[in-house]
């Protein structure tokens, strides 16, 4: 149980209200039905103060005032609508935010209601031998007000209570709470059936039914498995040093500040900062990245990745009910709240579709006996029927219709899909926040992209070394590093990381080191000064890079050349790379002393390497790509062209990349806004869906964005709009294929073509799998 903080307005002293939050287990509430019956109950026990009802985690969120109802009498209330609460705040099946995330799994096959649906199988099973085929040994055991009972008449009887009570049942609480679901309507069928002496209907019935129940139970329980799977990525315990002892404690009991030890192999239980050990650690938990990633001193980790090989001691930088793996199942459980458009058109629509059946089988029910008595032909389009037929043939094909009415495989059809799809994103590093953006995702007609920790890595790098006349890289970066250790300037940072790539431990001192504002820097390298710095800076020297000669490994072409040129101050540029790197859009440093230049580095952000192949994957789906952003025309446009984007927007601010996505919107349609998730708030905010690029331990990316892409993995791009796509299909598909066979089953009823063992294999167990089985496929989607 957590304490909820609020108190009533205006109250204060000792009448201000204690309000407490309580999540409770309740798995056998997996429909939306359900789910409103349960509400029902709650509202009616004055003291609750709010119910978050989530029947596909099967789990009951309730806030209530504690000074007029306790823990006890919300279990109570959710009990009174006819559902077991079997784990409570304090349960172990409790997640590490206090509270029970899903349902615990269920012993579908051998619960009470599985064997009483065995038991009546097997009479049904014996009641139709006597039924049809033993005929002769059907004989007359007992008579009730002169209607004779015979053998089967008995055996099917005790099919009925065996299979039917927990139908009855269910539909007495149903009844209780004013609520028209299937429970009401199939235990309303089944004793109208046995009450008119339709026995053989009712066992038929109630054991069908029951089966069927069974079957969408254990589908729903697959379904929360991916749920489950998510919860376990974090361990319990975590193994942490207090004073000289290291001690194994509960997650939750871990402190911030205190250092936690993870040996090879194990589960890192917390967020972190590692202060001791190297290590490859498994991420692909939170981010999806298949490819360990090589921890070390100051690098971040995350509850959930796996230690592969190293021994790492890391201090813990978050409580387990803060961790990022704890928020993304948070997360993934809110997003269930937030309804598609079609869910909220399925529910309106159910709100009228079951009633009006209803209305329907008591007309089929009462009416034809009255008014075709005699019998009555109809014809149609060629097609002719006569409708004729008892009052119990009627009075048959009206409870068949009761069997129909229920909207349950229409009704689960989208949550299901959502739930399938949300959480198979979250299980390859997609943080879907809403069944609402996953629709809208699928939707997109034009995806736009900032470029800086987009598409590129949003920090530079050396791209391009070019050495001249007699150097080789390796002198190039010795001398660009020696010259660069003393400055603070990004470009600085890049060339001594890459100094460190290629192991250069031999970096020459320095001595009279000088900035030159604006334009580069200058010491003295073994008592002779070198500089690095813009093309401008050497120019001043009296360098003429605009005349080059063509260098070859062994100069002898550059040598020749020089020998013939008659420019003074003529030099040996490597065939137009200065022109080539700035209009690819890279910063050029040149590195060389007054009378002689050493090399070229070409610096840049660098493109992520899955950008290109993400944009022509993009393309291949149909999907306009246009990147937006703040650099020069010159960068953008070597960058678009570097990637294959349709269109680009150079030299935007923040505001003016707002008006970008609203000239996208109008000229396109709905747009998608791939960002940081922090700068490109506003643009985010503005595009039907806003994506945020590496999301992983970044709390406000994951509350900016509506989607969070948990690795900096551009890659994951299209699998998002892919899968959010098929989803849409088969949310469609499922909608439709639902109402379609309903209806097809309605039309056959008065005709007598649809008995009710059918209605119920078909039309409501056929129908709830089908729907279900098909919303699963969307965890077979992986990224490429």
């Amino acid at each position: 149980m957590t304490e909820n903080p609020r108190t009533a307005a205006g109250v204060s002293g000792d009448a201000q209200r204690r309000e407490l939050s309580v999540r409770l287990s309740v798995p056998e509430m997996d429909c939306p039905s359900c789910a409103q019956k349960v509400d029902k109950s709650l509202q009616r026990v004055d003291g609750i103060v709010d119910a978050n009802l989530q029947p596909t985690t099967g789990t009951a969120t309730v806030t209530y005032d504690s000074d007029r109802v306790t823990e006890a009498d919300v279990a109570a209330a959710i009990e009174n609508a006819g559902y077991e609460v079997v784990g409570g705040s304090n349960d172990e099946t409790s997640g590490s935010n206090g509270g029970v995330n899903v349902a615990p799994p269920s012993d579908i096959w051998t619960s009470s209601r599985a064997i009483k649906t065995w038991i009546g199988a097997g009479f049904l099973t014996l009641g139709l031998l006597f039924e049809f085929v033993l005929t002769g040994q059907d004989v007359t055991v007992a008579s009730v007000l002169d209607y004779p009972l015979h053998l089967a008449d008995i055996v099917f009887l005790v099919a009925i209570v065996s299979s039917g009570l927990p139908v009855v049942r269910g539909g007495y609480y149903s009844a209780k709470n004013r609520s028209l679901d299937i429970d009401l309507l199939m235990g309303t069928a089944i004793i109208a059936a046995t009450g008119i002496g339709y026995f053989v209907e009712a066992a038929t019935l109630a054991v069908l039914f029951s089966i069927a129940e069974l079957l969408e139970d254990y589908a729903m329980d697959k379904a929360r498995n991916s749920l489950r799977e998510l919860m376990e990525l974090s361990p319990d315990e975590a193994s942490v040093k207090r004073g000289d002892d290291e001690v194994t404690v509960p997650v939750d009991e871990v402190e911030v500040g205190e250092t936690v030890v993870v040996r090879p192999g194990d589960k890192i239980p917390l967020d972190g900062t590692v202060v001791e050990g190297e290590s490859a650690v498994d991420e692909s938990p939170i981010t999806g990245e298949s490819v360990p990633v090589d921890k070390g001193v100051d690098d971040e980790v995350y509850a959930g990745s796996i230690n592969e090989e190293g021994y790492l001691e890391f201090e813990a930088t978050s409580p387990a009910s803060e961790s990022t793996l704890s928020q993304i199942i948070e997360m993934v459980q809110g997003a269930q709240e937030k309804k598609t458009e079609k869910e909220q058109f399925v529910d309106r629509f159910s709100g009228y579709y079951t009633p009006t059946v209803v209305v329907l089988a008591i007309l089929t029910a009462t009416l034809p006996p009255l008014l075709i008595s005699g019998g009555a032909t109809v014809s149609l389009a060629g097609f002719s029927h006569t409708f004729s037929g008892s009052w119990q043939t009627w009075f048959i094909r009206g409870l068949t219709l009761l069997v129909i009415a229920c909207p349950c495989a229409f009704v689960i059809s989208t949550p299901v899909s959502v739930v399938s799809g949300i959480t198979s994103a979250a299980k390859n590093g997609v943080l879907i926040k809403g069944g609402n953006y996953l629709e809208a995702m699928g939707d997109v007609d034009v995806i736009a992209l900032d470029k800086t920790g987009t598409l590129t890595k949003g920090e530079l790098a050396v791209t391009d070394v070019v050495p001249l006349g007699d150097a080789n890289d390796k002198k190039v970066i010795q001398h660009a590093a020696a010259l660069e250790q003393r400055s603070e300037h990004p470009i600085a940072e890049a060339i001594l990381a890459r100094a460190d790539e290629m192991k250069l431990d031999d970096v020459p001192s320095i001595e009279a080191f000088e900035s030159i504002t604006g334009k580069g820097i200058r010491a003295n390298i073994d008592s002779e000064t070198y500089y690095a710095g813009k093309p401008a800076l050497f120019e001043e020297l009296g360098f003429d890079l605009s005349h080059a000669h063509l260098r070859t490994d062994g100069g002898a072409v550059a040598e020749t050349a020089h020998e013939q040129c008659e420019q003074e101050g003529c030099t040996d540029i490597d065939n137009g790379a200065i022109s080539r790197f700035e209009d690819e859009g890279k910063t050029v440093v040149l590195v060389g002393t007054d009378t002689e230049l050493v090399g070229i580095i070409g610096v840049a952000d660098e493109v992520r390497p899955a950008a290109e192949q993400a944009v022509a994957r993009l393309h291949d789906l149909g999907v306009h790509v246009v990147m937006l952003t703040g650099d020069n025309e010159g960068t953008a446009r070597a960058i678009a062209e570097q990637i294959g984007v349709d269109d680009y927007r150079a030299e935007l601010l923040p505001d003016e990349k707002v008006d970008a996505v609203e000239t996208l919107q109008a000229e396109y349609g709905d747009v998608a806004m791939v960002g940081d998730g922090i700068n490109d708030a506003p643009a985010l905010a503005t595009a039907e869906v806003g994506v945020a690029m590496g999301a992983a331990g970044t709390d406000t990316a994951l509350e900016t964005a509506d989607i969070a892409l948990m690795g900096d993995d551009i890659g994951k791009l299209p699998y998002l709009y892919a899968l959010s796509h098929k989803a849409n299909s088969v949310i469609r598909q499922n909608i439709w294929s639902s109402l379609g066979v309903k209806a097809l089953l309605a039309l056959g009823v008065p005709l007598g073509l649809v008995s009710v063992a059918l209605a119920v294999v078909v039309g409501d167990m056929g129908m709830s799998l089908g729907v279900t089985g098909n919303a699963m496929r969307l965890s077979r989607i992986e990224p490429e």
